[in-house]
């Protein structure tokens, strides 16, 4: 790469604030799935109620993704510098919290600060490397953070077995916090000297009206997904149609806003089927993605009786599998443009009949030894589903509407996380309870409907592909984002 004096500063400098950035999003993205092992030991320890623990899974979750677009337009506005520092230094706080919790009551309010934290901290990551990198350079940048994305969310199972066997099933579980003390700690030093500072410009307006309204229809949208099995009846379900209507509100006010100031996100960036379709295949993908580990964990654990860490060993093929891969995509991407996502999803898809093929064959204690080969092709598939549709998805995004977009992106990868959850659970314990014993039958079903989620994406990407060869045989015209021939400008 060619030495670069521009807003992102030298090679040296571009890469050290990206190596900081990457070890944030890790953080924050590991402690998404992390927690789901250490739930026994918690249950235990704390003597928490079903519905409790349910809250330290989604309450993380909730706020997680209430808060992305709001904190990205923050950051474009102010420096996402300042914005990335106080989001992790936040983000340290709460675990630190977390892991000193002696109550259900304390760990549930340290785990909504430090899902709102890790909110804050990483649509600044995808805003800096925009800002830094121009251009083709985006593609190793981005496919490191894919790569980041797939292995903090397959790894974390493993990670957490790892830390609860060191210090016992008993407090084992404050270790999964508490270990990201001493690394946020080094993260934040570290990432004051390295990251661009902040270059004031022409002052921006940041709207008020409409990050409540934003975060208002995604906590309607997220809750009756996340408490699914908690929230018995039909009125939870509802709230859907009122975040609908939240939602259509946010529309009208920010198309009302830009006649005044700049709204907190820019509605004309869904006219560019980069970012739109981008978008749909994200939150589809991440349905059947994160859902997966979900029922697999719980499958080890509690139907085979596995401990933590030898469930956690079982996910590793995928999380490998999408290491490799994620880097790869990240550099083909310039060149293949969507057909490599349609690839990548292709892989996904038969690396999930492979794993269902694999339990008809080998229901029991074997299975994790059956499935190593099917989940390393879903993840090598994921790889280069994640790094090539983020590219491409931001390509024709404005750098100072970077923080912004990304977070709406964000927002979607966690309402689609929420959406697979509830649909594979609901699809998952219904077949246990209706079946004797049928714990690996109930996993085949639930991959059913994870492979579904993936198969839509699917698609999405092959009518992103059809569009832009429409676009580009058209005399005089050019391809809208380079999403099918090529990669992004």
């Amino acid at each position: 790469m060619r030495p670069h004096s521009g807003r992102g500063g030298t090679n040296r400098q571009r890469n050290l604030a990206l190596t900081v950035g990457l070890i944030a999003s890790f953080m924050t993205l590991l402690d998404v799935s992390i927690v789901n092992v250490a739930v026994p030991s918690i249950e235990r320890a704390l003597k928490a109620s079903p519905s409790e623990l349910q809250w330290v899974l989604s309450g993380y979750a909730l706020t997680f993704g209430l808060v992305l677009v709001a904190a990205g337009r923050f950051g474009d506005i102010h420096g996402r510098r300042n914005v990335f520092i106080a989001g992790l230094a936040l983000f340290t706080v709460s675990s630190a919290a977390a892991g000193l919790a002696t109550s259900p009551e304390w760990l549930i309010i340290a785990r909504l600060i430090q899902g709102a934290a890790a909110g804050v901290v990483n649509p600044q990551v995808v805003g800096m490397i925009q800002q830094m990198f121009q251009g083709s350079e985006r593609g190793r940048p981005f496919g490191l953070l894919g790569s980041v994305i797939g292995i903090s969310t397959a790894i974390g199972p493993l990670l957490g077995g790892l830390l609860i066997a060191l210090d016992g099933t008993h407090e084992g579980w404050r270790l999964v916090f508490f270990v990201n003390v001493p690394v946020g700690i080094a993260t934040i030093i570290f990432g004051w000297r390295v990251l661009p500072p902040h270059r004031p410009g022409p002052e921006k307006s940041f709207d008020p009206v409409a990050v409540l309204l934003l975060g208002f229809g995604v906590t309607l949208l997220l809750l009756p997904l996340i408490e699914e099995r908690q929230w018995q009846g039909f009125l939870k379900w509802l709230l859907i149609p009122a975040a609908g209507l939240v939602l259509t509100g946010f529309v009208y006010w920010e198309r009302h806003y830009r006649r005044r100031g700049e709204p907190l996100f820019d509605l004309a960036l869904f006219r560019h089927r980069s970012y739109s379709l981008g978008s749909l295949i994200a939150l589809l993908y991440f349905a059947g993605f994160t859902a997966l580990f979900f029922v697999f964990t719980l499958f080890l654990q509690n139907g085979l009786r596995y401990s933590a860490l030898a469930a956690g060993l079982a996910v590793t093929p995928f999380a490998l599998g999408s290491a490799g891969s994620a880097i790869l995509g990240g550099r083909l991407v310039i060149r293949f443009g969507r057909p490599l996502v349609a690839i990548g999803l292709t892989l996904v898809a038969l690396g999930l009949i492979g794993t269902m093929v694999a339990l008809h064959f080998v229901p029991g204690h074997g299975a994790p030894y059956a499935t190593a080969a099917p989940l390393l092709l879903a993840g090598l598939g994921s790889g280069l589903v994640i790094t090539p549709n983020q590219t491409l998805t931001l390509a024709e995004v404005p750098v100072e509407r970077g923080g912004a977009a990304a977070g709406m992106l964000q927002t979607g990868q966690r309402i689609g996380s929420a959406a697979g959850i509830a649909g594979v659970g609901t699809v998952f314990f219904d077949a246990l309870a209706s079946t004797h014993n049928g714990w690996a039958r109930a996993f085949r079903d639930a991959l059913l409907i994870a492979l579904g989620f993936v198969l839509v994406a699917l698609v999405a990407a092959v009518v992103d592909i059809l569009a832009g060869r429409r676009a580009a045989g058209r005399p005089g015209a050019a391809t809208a984002s380079g999403s099918a021939t090529g990669g992004p400008g």
